[in-house]
């Protein structure tokens, strides 16, 4: 465990250390762990251009909405699934199972996503993947071991499907809805590719894709995204410094969901 965690901190500690250190001084080497010259100044040149804040707003929002979205849509499809009584349900999950093996490929998928009118549209992070049937079966198992007596008594009072699904079924699903959403929430957070290959309006690139621009292309976030910052750093420095400001709000958010990711990951394992 030690000798892994080591590969993986080692690295980011490096990129920390670089990212917060004179970027001329940086270009000697010799910087492994910690700044030889403390500096915000890569950190300043960044928050200095108007085109980082755009990206995220765009990731924040994409990522929000998308969460949300995707969680409910497929809790929805999981709690009926979950029902063995429910109507064609070994034919759903055969369709599942193989939509989950087989797609159209990206030229089909692109020119049906440019016929829905999504090309350089915000709505190509969110609409392609409201529903997930590999998440749909961890909620679906999830869902079976919840008591059904507590469906059977709200039933016995009157209560429709609709208000046994909102009003007791997800309240007690805490653990898995946070799985799923933290699941969803890295992925929209890290998704460059969309971006990449459906939008080319920079007024609709999110953090990574700006990210991925000044790493891939070794571009300052001016060059980049357009804009006329002046910049008083070096490429590497600010593309390092980039890495950490995007990287933080996942950092951050994760301690506190970690205790439902892992309840709502054993709970939700496929049961028999």
């Amino acid at each position: 465990m030690i000798f892994f965690v080591a590969i993986i901190a080692l690295p980011l500690l490096n990129i920390l250390a670089l990212s917060f250190n004179d970027a001329t001084d940086a270009i000697k080497g010799g910087i492994y762990f910690w700044p030889r010259q403390f500096s915000l100044e890569s950190y300043y040149t960044v928050f200095e251009d108007p085109a980082i804040y755009k990206a995220a707003v765009v990731s924040i929002a994409k990522t929000l909405i998308g969460v949300v979205t995707h969680t409910l849509l497929t809790a929805i499809v999981a709690y009926g699934m979950s029902k063995k009584f429910l109507i064609g349900r070994s034919i759903y999950m055969k369709m599942g199972i193989i939509a989950m093996f087989v797609n159209g490929g990206m030229i089909p998928t692109f020119l049906v996503f440019k016929a829905m009118g999504l090309l350089n549209n915000f709505w190509v992070y969110i609409l392609p993947v409201l529903f997930s049937f590999y998440d749909m079966v961890i909620m679906m198992n999830f869902f079976r071991n919840l008591p059904s007596s507590l469906e059977e008594s709200a039933e016995v009072d009157g209560a429709n499907p609709f208000t046994i699904f909102f009003k007791i079924i997800l309240p007690l699903s805490l653990p898995v809805l946070a799985t799923i959403a933290l699941f969803h929430g890295v992925y929209q957070w890290n998704d460059y590719m969309t971006a990449n290959i459906y939008v080319d309006n920079r007024e609709l690139y999110p953090l990574q894709m700006l990210l991925y621009r000044i790493v891939s292309e070794n571009l300052s976030p001016a060059v980049a995204t357009g804009t006329n910052v002046v910049r008083k750093t070096t490429s590497q420095s600010l593309q390092l410094a980039t890495m950490v400001v995007t990287t933080v709000p996942v950092v951050i958010i994760y301690p506190f969901l970690q205790k439902y990711f892992i309840h709502g990951m054993t709970l939700g394992s496929v049961k028999e």
